[in-house]
């Protein structure tokens, strides 16, 4: 596995300037449960949170336990998510998923990582965005943004979102993890996009090694 391209030292330079910028960071899903929050981040795949966010209240509402879910007719599913895209593909992990939960754990979302990504269409990412949201713990989440913005930043360097998480969590406090992945998610939407990233009001500029830096024109 590759080495962290910077480190720790430098890393928590950067997150303390965006803490200074994102002072009150958090997940944008909405969700007043584990299960809720598990079954938004499945459609948040390919997706944006606010799109998301417009689909589950009556999704939530129709569907109340991994029971509901594990029962649910597939082409109904299908038509209510959607506008979230991929939404077979999502419908079918989720029925899955459901399924999982009602088998193995009586239909409760279980507290740990390894139960978790056993469970079908949960990976380390969704795993960890249950715990470090639903359940208070300290978990990385190697999202698009946290993976593009790592990239650039040159806090992590690879290819694979899971090797990314262990870069990051080899340069990053623990105690940190969790707020720590709500700060680069939030400063990837506000301001370092896919495309024509806000480089010249980005606070972090200066220790931005990222050659594609936008300017100002």
């Amino acid at each position: 596995m590759p080495k962290p391209a910077k480190s720790s030292a430098e890393t928590r330079a950067i997150m303390k300037k965006l803490e200074r910028q994102h002072p009150n960071a958090d997940t944008e899903l909405h969700y007043s449960n584990p299960y809720q929050l598990l079954v938004a981040t499945i459609l948040s795949a390919q997706c944006t949170d606010e799109r998301v966010n417009q689909v589950t209240p009556a999704l939530f509402k129709r569907y109340t336990t991994a029971r509901d879910y594990a029962r649910a007719d597939a082409a109904e599913l299908e038509e209510q998510i959607r506008s979230t895209g991929f939404y077979r593909a999502k419908t079918r992990s989720i029925i899955a998923m459901a399924k999982g939960l009602v088998e193995k754990h009586g239909g409760e979302v279980p507290r740990s990582r390894a139960e978790l990504v056993a469970l079908p269409g949960v990976g380390l990412k969704t795993a960890n965005v249950v715990l470090g949201n639903a359940y208070g713990g300290q978990a990385i989440a190697v999202d698009t943004h946290v993976f593009r913005v790592t990239q650039r930043l040159g806090l992590a360097r690879s290819d694979d979102p899971d090797e990314i998480h262990d870069q990051l969590s080899d340069v990053l406090p623990q105690k940190e993890w969790t707020f720590t992945t709500h700060l680069i998610q939030a400063h990837g939407r506000r301001c370092c996009f896919a495309r024509k990233p806000l480089c010249p009001a980005c606070p972090i500029r200066t220790l931005c090694p990222w050659p594609g830096k936008t300017k100002i024109r």
